[in-house]
């Protein structure tokens, strides 16, 4: 038996022991007081973190602050609690720190550089909250970090090189900031990252080629920024993962829509060398050369000029023109071909009649369009993400094998998690059979959630399935982009998580009041309410007639452009989309309303909820067309007839939507100002704009709208008549 002296070390090392912890947790607890005072100064979010209380122990609740099995503080979560303070230096006081989740709130002030002092920081998202300042240049000594989420804040200065020392870095979101200066080429030095986002800042100059390097890199996100030069070619391979748009002046002949570079032509791929004269041309002498290079050739020789006869000029003019027709009916052949098959395998497959078992293989060997692959268990239909056997099921939606873009996956903890478990702080929008939230994913990334009960959707599986891959099908930048969609095996209801809309909906922009300072912001100027107009009305043409006009009329005009040294590009019309498009994919959206009118971060139309009634069951689409038609917006024949022909209930809804555009108000009266003939254009247009309008513009819109919303079906155009009247109005 031991001596009571050979004890006492080791009672004394106990005690210590001890002490060291019990100061550790009081360290912790002052460090979390501290955390409390600033980010919740009205204290009433974190009212459940107490002085007397134990942040890790059984009997004490620290809302949002999670432990380690030493009993440390390792993460705290409180995204979406509406925080209004400021992060401060003393979160650096918690050393076991992991993860920091506080987006989603209203924090304010700058980042703390002191949270390089966290060794084992994972996961920082501090994204949509009104954080100000730079990114700290400290961030790049987090070695363990593998997720930064910094996006919508009003953060300044550049992108810090030192970000490019984080190994194990998987994704930068920097998304709808104010960061400004060029790309550090460091970046490409990540080996890990999966994501960059640094979409929506001011960045500029070149993207650095070792960006392309990176070889894990699906996803690179450099939109709305003003970079310019060669965009490096290993970025192609990123696909549709690579976006870019809004940046005049990239160039880059191997990605379609860019223009070629100006040394592209260049054998040796360098800039041509500037001409070793320097001396000043007279106008004259220009005209002179170019009258003379007219005639002359490649090798130096010229030629007279041309004594061909116009009469021989006219007749190889015809036989071209001519040739153009046939290339043109050719065209439009093969145009309605591929029409007809990709159709047979999206949308007109989905009224077909295959079996349960037909459909599934089709899901599974279709490489053409895009689809939802869905795994089958064998206690009914659920998706199932890798087989899992949780309670929660996920359905992914790939794009074409092509594309070769990957798969995205959720499951309903992770949508739960996004959304507060659909807290009503998030909440968006209620309607009859759904409700919407605003979710923030693990990475960020802002989405719309729509809840739709078991006993809201259709019943049949096989008719719930071709509804969702429906949906699925419809892809354009006028569309609010479906990105997944989960089912609870025990709940039965289903998710649909969307692209996230900053602006939220059209709706919200009229009857605004110039009186409160935040409705007065919500005065939309002309410019933006003829843009959205288009925006919505845009699409592909529906006929065959039209298609084959576009065919071969295309074709005439290119070579009309090559015979008298025109820009051919000049005749193209722009991207279409909206109504129109969905009218092209046999498609009616058959609820198009002011709510339904979403608007992204530039005030760009996405329409929201196309396709969404083959998912529902026909009670739920007949109380949907009720709320419609109370709201103003479902065509009058519907009242008389008990049905309403879908393309023209979207052309009436159309002409609606544009009245209360012009007018800035919900209420407008299509009968009546049809009996009036318009009425006068100053009563029609909102008198917020005090005048600041386009008269001309004005009137052809208002006409098209008193078109749109003809009382007779008949009378009403098609949209790619609309699509054409609006095209000359801007």
């Amino acid at each position: 038996m031991p001596s009571r002296s050979s004890l006492l070390p080791l009672l004394l090392l106990c005690a210590a022991a001890a002490a060291a912890a019990a100061s550790s947790r009081n360290a912790e607890l002052d460090a979390l007081m501290e955390l409390k005072a600033a980010l919740d100064p009205a204290g009433r979010a974190l009212a459940s973190w107490a002085r007397g209380g134990d942040p890790c122990g059984r009997g004490d609740y620290f809302e949002g602050v999670a432990c380690d099995a030493r009993g440390r503080v390792a993460t705290i979560s409180l995204q979406g609690k509406g925080l209004a303070g400021a992060v401060p230096p003393a979160v650096a006081m918690l050393p076991a720190l992991t993860g920091l989740y506080l987006h989603y709130n209203a924090l304010r002030g700058e980042i703390p550089r002191e949270l390089a002092a966290l060794p084992g920081l994972a996961e920082l998202y501090l994204g949509v909250n009104n954080l100000s300042g730079p990114v700290p240049a400290e961030l790049g000594r987090l070695g363990s970090l593998q997720v930064l989420q910094l996006g919508y804040n009003q953060l300044t200065g550049s992108i810090p090189t030192q970000l490019g020392q984080l190994n194990k870095l998987t994704v930068l979101a920097l998304q709808s900031n104010q960061l400004s200066g060029a790309i550090p080429a460091s970046l490409g030095d990540l080996p890990a990252l999966a994501r960059l986002d640094l979409s929506s800042n001011q960045l500029f100059g070149s993207i650095p080629s070792k960006l392309a390097e990176i070889p894990r890199l699906a996803t690179l996100d450099l939109r709305n920024n003003t970079l310019s030069g060669s965009v490096p070619s290993g970025l192609k391979k990123l696909n549709e993962g690579f976006l870019y748009e809004n940046n005049p002046e990239l160039c880059g002949a191997q990605f379609d829509s860019l223009k070629a570079c100006p040394n592209d032509g260049n054998d040796d791929g360098r800039t041509p060398r500037k001409p070793e004269s320097t001396s000043v041309i007279k106008p004259q002498q220009i005209q002179k050369a170019a009258d003379l290079n007219r005639n002359c050739g490649d090798d130096g020789g010229c030629l007279k000029p041309s004594t061909l006869p116009t009469g021989a000029v006219v007749a190889g003019t015809f036989v071209i023109v001519a040739g153009a027709a046939a290339c043109g009916l050719s065209a439009f052949s093969w145009h309605r071909r591929q029409k007809q098959k990709i159709g047979s395998s999206s949308v007109e497959h989905l009224e077909g009649r295959p079996s349960l078992d037909r459909s599934k293989e089709a899901y599974e060997r279709s490489a053409v369009s895009s689809l939802i692959n869905v795994e089958y268990s064998s206690g009914g239909w659920d998706t199932s993400s890798e087989g899992s056997q949780s309670q929660h099921g996920v359905a992914r939606l790939s794009s074409a094998a092509e594309c070769g873009s990957p798969s995205v996956r959720f499951n309903l903890e992770e949508v739960e998690c996004a959304t507060q478990y659909f807290s009503d702080v998030n909440l968006l929008g209620k309607s009859s059979f759904a409700a919407t939230y605003k979710g923030v994913m693990r990475d960020g990334t802002a989405v719309a959630v729509k809840s739709i009960s078991k006993s809201s959707c259709k019943s049949e599986e096989a008719d719930f399935l071709r509804g969702l891959r429906a949906l699925t099908s419809l892809r354009h930048e006028n569309l609010v982009g479906l990105k997944g969609f989960c089912r609870s095996r025990a709940s039965g209801g289903c998710f649909l998580v969307y692209e996230f809309m900053t602006n939220g909906s059209l709706s919200r922009y009229l009857d605004a009041k110039e009186s409160d300072a935040a409705d007065a912001a919500a005065v939309l100027d002309w410019p933006t309410r003829v843009s959205i107009i288009k925006g919505v009305a845009k699409g592909t043409y529906d006929s065959e007639l039209a298609d084959y006009f576009l065919a071969s009329s295309y074709t005439l005009l290119f070579c009309f452009a090559l015979i008298f040294s025109v820009d051919p590009w000049i005749f193209f019309f722009p991207s279409l989309s909206g109504i129109e498009y969905l009218h092209s994919s046999k498609l009616a959206h058959q609820s198009i309303s002011a709510d339904k009118v979403l608007l992204d971060h530039l005030h760009a139309p996405r329409l929201s909820g196309a396709g969404l009634h083959r998912l529902l069951a026909d009670d739920v689409v007949f109380a949907a067309l009720k709320d419609s038609a109370a709201m103003g917006y479902l065509a009058p024949e519907y009242a008389t007839t008990g049905r309403s022909t879908d393309k023209q209930g979207d052309v009436y809804a159309f002409g609606v939507v544009v009245l209360q555009v012009l007018a800035g108000r919900r209420a407008v009266s299509p009968p009546h100002l049809q009996q009036d003939g318009g009425g006068r254009l100053d009563d029609l247009v909102d008198p917020r704009l005090r005048g600041r309008f386009s008269r001309a513009e004005a009137a052809k819109l208002a006409g098209v709208a008193l078109l749109c919303t003809a009382e007779a079906p008949a009378q009403r155009p098609a949209m790619a008549a609309v699509l054409q009247q609006l095209g000359t109005s801007s």
